[in-house]
């Protein structure tokens, strides 16, 4: 049995709606608040206002988003723990090949058949709840994502756990704001809220995560939204702090500073990131629509996909899991991640197998993402990335020393990679540059940060318009952007806007007959429609003003004066082509249709009574 609270959209405090479905039963139970919330609900209108609300709302999302990073990033490590310490570096191990199917068998079977959902999406699925679910989020993704995201990394999915962190933070923000039946616009800035929260929890970094709440989630970034952005996102680290305790993630030893005549050197690595972070985003997309359009069975999913990344893992180890020793390692400028517990151990002192070993690894972790996500699993690609980018930045650097081209610091490159692929594949430089200086500890080196991480976000945008998060997304037409006029757009549905007070008109009847329904009439268009709902075409009150009253052509078939408009609207339009059929049309009313039937017409009119109110919605006071 599943159970998902969804609260009403009634105006009354003191109802909510609880959803029980069982097998293709769904039982709906009215029940009322028990009276001290109805109470507490009264005396905080009385004395607390809005903001001050906000703000007490702020620390408490803030704490429980903290707790829930710290107890899916405490999981997944100590299942990965119990796993693989007792490996030894100088042999293979074939439960490599076994554990990755294991951890994400685990993940399906617990959201299909005790969850009975399919596999979130993350922070996709955070996007899309904004932008066509008005933010409202399922209550079972504030705990299936944890497990399921434990499962998968910690038996060595080769994702990561900050996507699920998140996407389990906007569900606690999604869920209290219901309980506490809070606006649209308040729902979506407690989701901001508990997204930042996490983030700043799992790799307690309080701007970096302000930075990528402000980049990716939010859509109004009003002055307003900072202050309980700075409230959660300090509650939240100030929690991981006394759990985890205090240090930096992935301390880097600096002797130097920026050396400028190195410049060409970061503008090169920022190319290359964005290169990669391009290969990464198409082959992620590539895999994920064949194994969804081709392998419809999810079980053929599991078995295929699960298999091939159990070899990708039992070849190639470093590609295990989240990757976080290997990325240490790299800091420090230590490879040995690239043939430790694996069948090339022998070759670790030939530089020139060591370097196919890193391309081997750099092209491959795109197939091991995308696999894991293909077989079931769940997870993120924010760990991806910062592999990606710490064995980018250390293969290139000591490439070019091997050539003799400069003499580069290994570690300082592979720090600043890690920024050039978050920035590539999140479409996100501020995180990117802002996040890799908080978890090394090297503000030091924020001019080479933000030129590799703006040189590889420029390079990945001639490529792809669209982040991985928001692919899927803009090509529906459900994106919400920093675009405020799109984002508006997206939010609003056609089919909510239809409107079918118009008199139909039957195929064989004469103009008489229509003379006859448009005195009835307060519409000024009249559609042709037989009985099977098929649309003919329309009649426009304008274009037979001049006739009507001529009686003479009072049994003119309604086929010889109708016409068929040059716009029409189907159910799965955007709002941002509909609008922008309006604005090319110059028309107040245009038919929707689907697969040729009638369905109604869109005003313009309703159109921008919808624009202005949605706005109101999402925008802040």
């Amino acid at each position: 049995m599943q159970a998902d609270c969804f609260f009403c959209d009634s105006e009354s405090l003191t109802v909510c709606k609880i959803v029980y479905s069982h097998g293709q039963h769904t039982y709906g139970i009215m029940i009322k608040y028990n009276a001290f919330l109805s109470r507490f609900f009264n005396w905080r209108i009385k004395h607390i206002s809005d903001r001050q609300y906000i703000y007490m709302l702020s620390i408490l999302v803030g704490f429980l988003a903290a707790v829930s990073a710290i107890v899916i990033k405490k999981s997944a490590h100590l299942i990965q723990h119990l796993l693989t310490s007792s490996f030894a570096n100088q042999y293979e191990n074939y439960l490599y090949f076994l554990y990755p199917s294991a951890g994400i068998f685990l993940a399906l079977l617990f959201m299909r058949y005790i969850v009975r959902q399919e596999p979130g999406h993350g922070i996709p699925g955070v996007l899309f709840a904004i932008s066509r679910k008005n933010g409202l989020i399922k209550f079972h993704n504030t705990f299936s994502a944890i497990i399921s995201s434990a499962f998968t990394v910690g038996f060595g999915g080769s994702v990561g756990l900050e996507g699920p962190t998140v996407s389990t933070g906007a569900a606690i923000g999604s869920n209290m704001g219901q309980f506490l039946r809070l606006n649209q616009r308040q729902i979506i800035l407690m989701i901001s809220l508990a997204s930042a929260a996490a983030m700043a929890a799992i790799f307690q970094s309080p701007v970096a995560a302000i930075i990528f709440a402000l980049e990716v989630i939010m859509v109004d970034l009003a002055i307003a939204s900072m202050v309980p952005l700075l409230i959660a996102t300090v509650t939240a680290v100030l929690t991981s702090y006394f759990v985890l305790g205090q240090a930096v993630m992935y301390p880097v030893e600096l002797h130097e500073v920026f050396d400028p005549s190195n410049t060409l050197f970061y503008v090169g690595l920022g190319v290359v990131a964005g290169l990669l972070s391009t290969y990464f985003t198409k082959v992620s997309i590539a895999v994920e629509e064949h194994f969804g359009h081709r392998i419809p069975q999810w079980w053929k999913r599991f078995l295929i996909g699960g298999s091939l990344l159990g070899l990708l893992i039992f070849f190639f180890p470093s590609l295990y899991g989240e990757g976080y020793e290997a990325i240490n390692q790299s800091l420090s400028g230590d490879y040995s991640a690239l043939y430790n517990n694996s069948i090339f151990f022998g070759f670790k002192d030939n530089i020139w197998i060591v370097f196919l070993l890193f391309i081997a690894v750099l092209l491959l972790k795109a197939f091991a993402t995308s696999l894991t996500f293909a077989a079931g699993g769940v997870g993120g690609v924010f760990a991806p990335a910062l592999f990606l980018g710490a064995f980018l930045g250390l293969f290139y650097a000591l490439l070019v020393n091997e050539l003799g081209l400069g003499q580069l610091h290994p570690g300082k490159f592979a720090m600043v990679g890690m920024a050039g692929m978050i920035s590539g594949i999140l479409h996100a430089p501020l995180t990117g540059f802002f996040l890799i200086a908080e978890i090394t500890g090297g503000y030091s080196l924020f001019v080479p940060l933000m030129i590799v991480s703006t040189i590889s976000f420029a390079t990945v945008k001639i490529f792809l318009p669209n982040s991985i998060y928001t692919y899927q997304l803009a090509r529906r037409g459900e994106l919400v952007t920093h675009n405020k006029d799109k984002s508006v757009l997206n939010m609003m549905n056609v089919t909510r806007m239809i409107e079918t007070n118009f008199h139909i008109i039957r195929p064989g009847s004469t103009l008489g007959d229509l003379v006859k329904i448009i005195s009835s009439s307060k519409r000024n268009i009249f559609p042709v429609v037989d009985e099977n709902s098929i649309f003919k075409g329309h009649i426009l009150l304008d274009d037979i003003r001049t006739i009507m009253f001529d009686q003479e052509l009072y049994k003119t078939a309604v086929e010889n004066i109708m016409v068929f408009p040059d716009n029409v609207i189907l159910p799965s339009d955007p709002m941002e082509e509909v609008a922008a059929k309006f604005q090319d049309s110059g028309k107040y009313n245009i038919v929707v249709l689907n697969e040729g039937k009638y369905l109604g017409y869109i005003s313009r009119a309703n159109v921008f009574i919808t624009y202005r109110k949605k706005l109101s919605e999402i925008s802040q006071d």
